[in-house]
């Protein structure tokens, strides 16, 4: 988000309804003794690479509301828009806008990088190309709605010019190696005397599809950014929806767990 004006606002104590359940709170992750099982990294990556595959095959609704919060904890301004995504056969993707973007904001506004955060980071598939861009580290086991799952942080080995990563955890399902939650932030923060263009950490939540795969559902989150002028605080939610097969009259369905 690039800001553009001096703030005049404080971090509110409670958020509205709409956002009540879906506040990013810091995770704590049982750390066990136990190794993890050989491969982790590489096991869950084999199985992005399917999921996003079998994605591809698949349009969807993108729904996004960006809130910027003033001192009372309320919206002073916002952000949103409807798009519609679909890939091509190749696996090119292509959207369109459906209806014209509200865009609302007292000192915030949308750049380049959060759409592009949007596309590529924020419904995260690490699959085996990308895999090879990040370290990893096992962080122990935790259960995510009654299912058990391995956690792994991944950083960027390293962040060339231009380039948008992740850095944050993975939950990773225990019976078959799917992602089934990530939690993070978008890297690098971009700064300059010219600028700033901070991100915010979001959680990124995946339904279990009829077919087995995890499709990301929601992305969320509540953050305060650190501006030199002072902090700013927003909220996001990004829905996906009406996930719809090429060539198909029939919708997605999801597993009622």
């Amino acid at each position: 988000m690039m800001y553009a004006a001096p703030p005049a606002a404080s971090i509110g104590k409670r958020t509205p309804k709409l956002f009540a359940s879906a506040c990013i709170v810091l995770v704590s992750v049982n750390a066990f003794a136990a190794d993890p099982p050989p491969g982790l990294a590489r096991r869950a990556a084999e199985r992005e690479s399917a999921s996003e595959e079998f994605r591809s095959r698949f349009a969807y609704q993108q729904n996004l509301l960006v809130e910027e919060i003033g001192s009372k904890g309320v919206a002073v301004g916002q952000y949103r828009e409807r798009r519609e995504v679909i890939f091509s056969p190749s696996g090119d993707r292509t959207e369109r806008l459906l209806g014209k973007p509200v865009e609302h904001f007292e000192r915030l506004r949308m750049t380049p990088e959060d759409f592009r955060d949007l596309r590529e980071i924020q419904p995260l598939l690490l699959t085996k190309d990308r895999l090879k861009l990040y370290t990893t580290e096992y962080r122990g086991e935790e259960v995510i709605n009654g299912i058990p799952c391995w956690v792994l942080r991944i950083q960027p080995r390293q962040l060339l010019d231009g380039q948008r990563l992740f850095e944050g955890l993975l939950w990773i399902a225990q019976d078959d190696y799917s992602v089934v939650q990530s939690e993070g932030r978008a890297v690098p923060q971009i700064m300059s005397t010219k600028e700033e263009n901070l991100f915010v950490r979001f959680r990124t939540i995946r339904k279990r599809t009829a077919d087995g795969y995890w499709f990301p559902v929601l992305t969320v989150a509540d953050d305060t950014l650190p501006f030199r002028t002072g902090p700013l605080r927003l909220r996001m939610r990004v829905e996906y929806t009406n996930y719809q097969r090429f060539g198909a009259e029939t919708t997605l369905t999801f597993d009622k767990n």
